[in-house]
């Protein structure tokens, strides 16, 4: 099981880097950007100069950090017990990478990838909401709201707004399916209640 999850993450980034050496050498990413610059919104605060190189960085890490967290809670579950239950929920966000809906515009350009990673970032964070709402405490401490309205910004509206619509059919369909529920998941809860998530957070520091 967790093999399949590594191999899912190998391909994952195999597709980042293939993408990222294609940028570099056409930066047709980058000359997309150049004109959006000034009607972006001003809540997105960018340097006088390089601003173009710097949201294009911000874009590069934005899709890596997919494979980062799906790898952590794959291993934070699974220590905890509980992989069953998230292990539909983490496939999913692998999926619209190596699967990608229709909806996902221009497959094999950097383009693309922010869309795929806005909608694996965006199920992520309805799934902690989620279980926020039911047990209190996240799945896992990642908190990716400002860096998703950034996406949400870059990709534009109204596509952007179709995505959430998409990842919110995708969350209510498996978190119908699969609840949180059970022993295992209420001693996850209340160890990390107790405990914190210091020792998470030194391990995974790709979660903060």
């Amino acid at each position: 099981m967790i093999v399949m999850c590594q191999e899912r993450v190998a391909r994952i980034r195999g597709m980042v880097e293939y993408v990222r050496v294609n940028e570099e050498s056409s930066r047709s990413f980058r000359k997309s950007l150049e004109p959006r610059i000034p009607s972006l919104h001003k809540a997105i605060r960018l340097p006088e100069t390089g601003a173009v190189p710097a949201l294009t960085n911000f874009v590069v890490h934005y899709v890596e950090q997919v494979a980062d967290f799906v790898e952590a809670i794959t291993d934070i579950t699974h220590e905890a017990g509980i992989y069953q239950e998230v292990k539909p929920l983490l496939r999913i966000a692998c999926d619209y990478f190596i699967n990608p809906p229709g909806i996902v515009r221009n497959p094999g350009y950097i383009g693309a990838l922010l869309e795929e990673a806005y909608l694996a970032h965006r199920l992520l964070e309805e799934i902690n909401d989620r279980f926020i709402s039911q047990c209190g405490i996240p799945l896992a401490p990642i908190d990716m709201t400002r860096a998703n309205i950034i996406a949400h910004e870059l990709i534009g509206e109204p596509f952007a707004n179709e995505l959430d619509q998409a990842v919110l059919f995708s969350a209510e369909l498996l978190l119908d399916k699969h609840r949180f529920a059970g022993k295992p998941i209420q001693q996850y809860v209340q160890q990390h209640k107790r405990n914190g998530w210091d020792k998470e957070l030194s391990r995974w520091p790709c979660l903060t």
